[in-house]
């Protein structure tokens, strides 16, 4: 079976991230096809709305592949990384059709990224949020990617999740205003899906896009903050690499802030 898979229900546009045993980490080739399915969502007026889910149950994405990182040898190769990724939610993020992210279990890291740039976000009861990466790998968000997390949890949340690198459970999620319901199983949850997919689907289209640009654009009004610098202190660290390889083989990293 493919690692991403799309078809059409009807009016609605369904993306299922399609590597459970791997807790669907998104591997390039995933996001790419977030890009291509974007791109079909837009151009193909039959289409009112756009669902993503995770397969299996226990994760919607678990983040990047990590074993992907291993070809990084300095701090552009994570910034070429972090360009790529924010293409991808860009694209997502942009798409004039309403987007829902349907979630159950693991949504960390690059899931967690998906998951932001949709319009709307439910989840059952299982689902986990968070941006472990200061446990796992000792790299960072972009400036884009903080932006778009603090706009929809505060800076505070935000900071709290990133210093403890910690998960919050789905109540907690939908008292911080990241997701919107919560049902008590990941079937439960792609049934709702369909049904509110449905329901945005019978609205005014020129609405539902004024409406979600006119966000996007008062989240960009303060204008592009550059982060290149950062983005290049963490990926192209040694602490990055020995998060990388401890990851991998299950052991717990030694970090030295070199």
């Amino acid at each position: 079976m493919p690692d991403i898979l799309h078809e059409t229900r009807g009016r609605i546009a369904w993306t299922t991230l399609n590597r459970p045993e791997q807790r669907n980490a998104m591997t390039f080739a995933m996001y790419e096809g977030l890009v291509e399915q974007a791109e079909r969502v837009t151009k193909d007026a039959g289409i009112r709305a756009w669902v993503i889910t995770g397969a299996g149950g226990k994760a919607f994405a678990a983040g990047t592949d990590i074993s992907q990182f291993r070809e990084f040898k300095s701090g552009q190769d994570g910034l070429e990384y972090e360009k790529r990724i924010d293409r991808v939610l860009s694209a997502v993020e942009d798409c004039p059709k309403p987007v829902i992210a349907a979630i159950a279990g693991a949504c960390t890291g690059g899931g967690l990224g998906i998951a932001a740039v949709c319009d709307l976000r439910i989840a059952s009861a299982n689902a986990k949020f968070g941006v472990p990466v200061a446990r796992t790998l000792g790299n960072c968000l972009s400036t884009s990617n903080v932006s778009r997390f603090a706009t929809l949890i505060g800076p505070a949340k935000l900071k709290e999740l990133i210093f403890t690198a910690r998960l919050m459970e789905a109540e907690e999620a939908r008292a911080a205003g990241l997701i919107s319901e919560i049902l008590p199983t990941p079937e439960a949850v792609v049934d709702r899906a369909m049904d509110l997919a449905e329901t945005v689907a019978g609205m005014a289209p020129r609405t539902l896009t004024a409406t979600k640009f006119a966000l996007k654009r008062l989240r960009l009004a303060a204008g592009q903050i550059q982060g290149d610098d950062l983005v290049e202190l963490c990926f192209g660290s040694q602490d990055f690499r020995e998060g990388m390889e401890a990851f991998l083989n299950k052991r717990a990293p030694n970090w030295t802030g070199n």
